[in-house]
């Protein structure tokens, strides 16, 4: 049975949880475009939406098996398609390089399966691709324009911080509503990665973040403009502190031998070496001695392996903090440039 697109002959606007058949709308990141469909229905129509995939259609139609299904049906409405788009390149894509959108949507926005949601590696490269995108999508929304991110809340998810994120690029969150996938008949929400591409994922806690374009970005204070805003570089230590120094999935035994090694690291991170009590090489000489200890003298072949790997951790590490340093003169550029402009 074909699927035919149902008429609205009176024009009446049409609504679907937040999103209206007047509104231009950019679908971002679909997996096998059920959200999609499940807006046309509700419209009857998908005349307004711009629905993209960053899978190619080959890829797209291997991966789900109701994908061909959406896209035809979503053709019939007058929907437009397109693939291979990349959420942090997508305004210089031909087609949406010229377009402005009232909603531009993006449901659970996931850098990949690549390891423990928690560990701080995996986050960050989570919190890069969002950036990306809120980078993209400020500057393709029309007046009044509201940029929408559907994500989970509960931990490890909220360390992403995507208010904070959203503020680097003059987005201001207009309000936070509790995602309901009910309100979306058909929705079918997927891991979009690995063998279990196909396979929904527990949502759990999650929200609706609105974003709207900060119309006072240029006033730092409305109280007091003169008063420059306080610059975050005081708090550097305190945030890198407050998370490991080692951002990566670590080998039991190598952190079993280096405990004492990775606890001082952990304390210690930020600290000016005059300040501490004991030495970096004094933590790696007690692992050396219970290593030695536990095999009675035996050939070191083991332990050195273990300090090759220390030593592959101790790189990350430092990749780790030069991001966080990199994040912090981020704010820093930023919190200048609105001061400057605030007291010109």
């Amino acid at each position: 049975m074909s699927m035919k697109r149902i008429s609205d002959e009176d024009g009446e606007e049409k609504w679907a949880k937040h999103y209206s058949s007047n509104h231009q709308i950019l679908l971002v990141g679909e997996g096998d475009f059920s959200f999609c469909v499940s807006l046309a229905m509700s419209f009857g129509s998908a005349s307004n939406i711009v629905a993209s995939s960053l899978d190619s259609y080959d890829v797209l139609i291997k991966k789900y098996k109701r994908a061909k299904r959406n896209l035809e049906i979503l053709d019939s409405f007058g929907a437009q398609l397109l693939h291979g788009v990349d959420s942090t390149k997508m305004k210089l894509d031909a087609y949406l390089r010229m377009r402005k959108f009232d909603r531009i949507v993006y449901n659970f926005p996931h850098a990949g399966f690549l390891g423990k949601e928690s560990d701080h590696l995996v986050i960050m490269m989570h919190r890069s691709l969002v950036r990306g995108f809120f980078r993209n999508a400020s500057g393709m929304l029309r007046p009044n324009g509201e940029v929408h991110v559907t994500h989970k809340t509960a931990c490890p998810y909220y360390c992403w911080n995507i208010k904070e994120l959203a503020t680097q690029y003059c987005l201001t969150l207009l309000e936070c509503v509790k995602f309901k996938i009910k309100d979306y008949p058909g929705y079918k929400n997927k891991r979009g990665d690995g063998r279990n591409a196909d396979h929904p994922f527990p949502l759990g806690k999650c929200s609706t973040f609105k974003f709207i374009l900060s119309s006072k970005a240029n006033k730092l204070s409305t109280s007091n403009p003169q008063q420059p805003q306080e610059i975050p570089l005081q708090r550097a230590n305190e945030r890198i502190a407050m998370n490991h120094p080692f951002p990566v999935m670590m080998n039991k035994e190598c952190f079993r031998v280096f405990k004492e090694y990775f606890n001082h690291s952990c304390s210690s991170s930020g600290e000016s070496h005059d300040n501490l009590p004991y030495r970096d090489q004094d933590m790696l000489k007690i692992g050396y001695e219970r290593y030695n200890a536990e095999n009675n003298g035996k050939p070191l072949d083991g332990y050195v392996c273990l300090v090759e790997e220390l030593r592959k951790f101790s790189r990350q590490r430092v990749a780790f903090l030069r991001n966080w340093l990199l994040e912090i003169d981020h704010q820093y550029l930023s919190v200048q440039v609105l001061t400057e402009k605030s007291l010109a």
